[in-house]
């Protein structure tokens, strides 16, 4: 899936699990005019995430055997143990909600003809998803319990006062119109604030007096796309073939939506933009810093990038046909490592680390983003609500 679309799913499940807690009510603050960009398409995978830690899975043996695959959670880091708690309560809540989904496993050459590999690894319970739909359902669970969505709001600074955070926030159309002067039109104090701005969690992060920078991770961007597999008499596989990762990402592999569509991908590709508001901004006033942010980002994707893509494909499909991919859709991935380093962990912080009362923060949470959203929304209702 459009890894940068994670956030987007484990903010309304945060939002959903914690607003039965709160009976006085709960306020989401969205830039966009709606909750959802045109990276998402109806049934984006998951699957595509769990593959991001079984392969470095770093545990304790007897004799070769596990004898309580359960027992795993407690070795591994709080990306997987999320994973594969959240992929539990995925399929729950998708089964409950009646949200399209399906388990479909990773497999290999017997049970897929055409794909050319030495070994792999059978995940049976990988599946995929309706994201659209599951995101839908999260909106109107959260709304049902009181919560408020603010759409077209953007949050110009926050500070501490008398242990509580206060928010200063505008509406973006007031903030786009002018380039100085610009003032808070309202100001919120929440019992409790989340920052689960996705590829913007560093910049509103540096915006709250009171939090040191040290506890703000750098900001590194990775977008991936997708080219889509055409021309085809009949979908060459049913299931999900992925590859071992490759530094930065999950390297081009295959993926299924639930219309039977193939699609191969992602690709890494490194992109910079800079997160600090002084070389961003100029002379502009620094409040409307996130909407130059979010602008400098660029979504599409370049049907050149094909290229690269066949060679990489034929190593496990080697039938694939010249012409037969088409741009699909990209990605970008708020990574706080960089190319050559070693991939982190998701970072959830709370005033116990970073000594701010009421502030929750969430950084690089890219894949496995989705898979594990439900399962960090019940930790931060447990831990913080």
């Amino acid at each position: 899936m459009a890894d940068e679309t994670a956030l987007l799913p484990l903010g309304f499940a945060a939002i959903a699990e914690a607003a039965v807690d709160f009976p006085c009510g709960f306020i989401v603050a969205e830039e966009a005019n709606v909750f959802s960009t045109g990276t998402i398409g109806v049934g984006d995978l998951y699957a595509e995430e769990e593959r991001n830690f079984l392969v470095n899975l770093d545990v304790p043996v007897v004799n070769g055997v596990v004898s309580d695959p359960m027992s795993l959670l407690k070795f591994l880091r709080p990306v997987a143990k999320f994973c594969v708690r959240g992929r539990e309560l995925l399929y729950r809540y998708c089964s409950e909600h009646g949200i399209a989904h399906r388990k479909i496993g990773f497999e290999a050459m017997r049970m897929e003809p055409e794909l050319r590999c030495v070994k792999a690894l059978l995940s049976p319970e990988s599946g995929i998803v309706d994201t659209h739909s599951f995101m839908l359902s999260l909106v109107g669970q959260a709304e049902n319990s009181h919560a408020t969505f603010s759409y077209n709001t953007v949050v110009l600074s926050g500070r501490v006062e008398e242990e509580k955070m206060h928010l200063f926030v505008a509406e973006t159309g007031s903030v786009e119109s002018r380039c100085e002067g610009v003032v808070a039109e309202l100001e919120l104090i929440p019992n409790l604030v989340v920052n689960s701005a996705g590829l913007g969690a560093q910049a509103l992060a540096k915006r709250f007096h009171g939090l040191g920078h040290r506890f703000i991770p750098s900001s590194h961007y990775a977008r991936g796309c997708y080219f889509t597999l055409s021309g085809a008499k009949s979908p060459p596989f049913d299931k999900l073939v992925y590859l071992i990762p490759e530094e930065g990402g999950l390297g081009v592999h295959v993926t299924v939506d639930l219309n039977g569509l193939v699609k191969f991908g992602p690709d890494v590709e490194w992109i910079e933009c800079r997160d600090d508001t002084s070389s961003l901004l100029n002379n502009c006033s620094r409040s409307i810093f996130f909407l130059l942010f979010e602008s400098r980002f660029d979504y599409g994707v370049n049907p050149q990038r094909a290229e690269r893509f066949y060679p990489e494909i034929r190593k496990y499909y080697p039938d694939l046909k010249d012409g037969s991919l088409e741009p699909g859709y990209s990605g970008i991935r708020p990574k706080i490592t960089g190319p050559g380093q070693k991939a982190a962990d998701f970072i959830i912080q709370g005033e116990e680390t970073h000594g701010v009362p009421g502030l929750v923060t969430l950084f690089g949470i890219e894949s496995p983003g989705l898979t594990s959203s439900l399962a960090i929304a019940e930790h931060i209702a447990n831990k913080f609500v």
